[in-house]
């Protein structure tokens, strides 16, 4: 007979809290750089990079016995992942720290639609208003008409989604596949994606640039680690609302560290998604199940 893991509320927050500084300070890290290296090289830098940390459990791919099916649907969801890196490395040195943080809050209002389209989810009434109310959200961050929408802007946008169906294809591979292997295969796949791109734009990076790019992968890892002990310590609808502070966070540090001003509409319209988010994954908690992911899930 197993017993369920004890819940500790205050772990799983504090490692929330850790796991949304990584995700800031790769943020942070990746604005200090700049548009230099063109985004495919910057992402696939990055990735490369990270695949040390994979070394210690690369032993245990062999035990696997991955099928032909799910060796496609690696393949894919690494192809659709580093194509939003891409975009993300893009976006990322061209809107505002703010700005872009408010709009990957939407990844996960897209992964709900997404499986109601394809993983045959039903989207109940209230599933429903949630996500106009975070396309709602969007839209007051985005303000058409009222301000110019800049490439970075379009370019986060379609991130968002792509970051969306990745996680879905994640989604269907965890309930075959053990986390570890999950999490692996996406990296591996998602350099091997980005090497022809970065090859066709490649420029030679300097000292600083490199060492930057291995920061952000040193981050970016942990900020995954510790999400998983948040996850473990707690219930997503106990973690979920504590990643709000990282709009509060990445408003502060563009303001600081990089001039940007502050928009009071992005911080309205990033509450918005988040809110809509929240009560999604509250919803599916109460109804025991988990489609939508945690909006640090769907980071780089």
């Amino acid at each position: 007979m197993t017993t369920a893991l004890p819940h500790r509320p205050i772990a799983g927050i504090l490692w929330m809290l850790v796991t949304g500084l990584c995700f800031i300070m790769v943020t942070a890290l990746v604005k200090y750089m700049g548009p230099r290296l063109p985004a495919a090289e910057a992402a696939f830098l990055r990735y490369g990079m990270g695949l040390i940390f994979l070394a210690p459990i690369i032993s245990s791919f062999k035990s696997a016995h991955l099928t032909a099916r799910q060796w496609t649907l690696f393949g894919v969801r690494g192809f659709c992942h580093a194509f939003g890196v891409i975009l993300w490395f893009f976006s990322m040195t061209r809107i505002p720290i703010a700005e872009l943080t408010a709009m990957n809050y939407l990844a996960p209002i897209y992964v709900t639609v997404g499986a109601a389209l394809f993983l045959g989810e039903r989207l109940a009434l209230r599933r429903i208003v949630a996500v106009i109310m975070g396309l709602l959200g969007a839209a007051i961050i985005l303000r058409p008409g009222f301000r110019e929408i800049s490439e970075g802007h379009l370019a986060m946008l379609v991130a968002a989604v792509v970051f969306a169906g990745s996680y879905l294809l994640a989604k269907i591979l965890a309930d075959e596949v053990r986390p570890g292997i999950v999490v692996s295969m996406m990296s591996i796949f998602v350099t091997l994606s980005l090497a022809p791109f970065a090859l066709w734009v490649w420029i030679m990076p300097t000292m600083q640039e490199l060492g930057i790019l291995f920061l952000v992968a040193i981050f970016a890892t942990a900020g995954h680690y510790t999400m998983t002990l948040a996850f473990a310590a707690a219930p997503v609808t106990v973690t979920q609302p504590v990643t709000f502070l990282q709009l509060v966070w990445a408003t502060a540090l563009g303001a600081l560290m990089f001039s940007e001003p502050v928009d009071i509409w992005v911080i309205i319209g990033g509450f918005v998604i988040l809110g809509s988010v929240t009560f999604i994954t509250w919803r599916e908690a109460t109804l025991k199940r988990v489609i939508t992911p945690n909006t640090n899930a769907t980071k780089v």
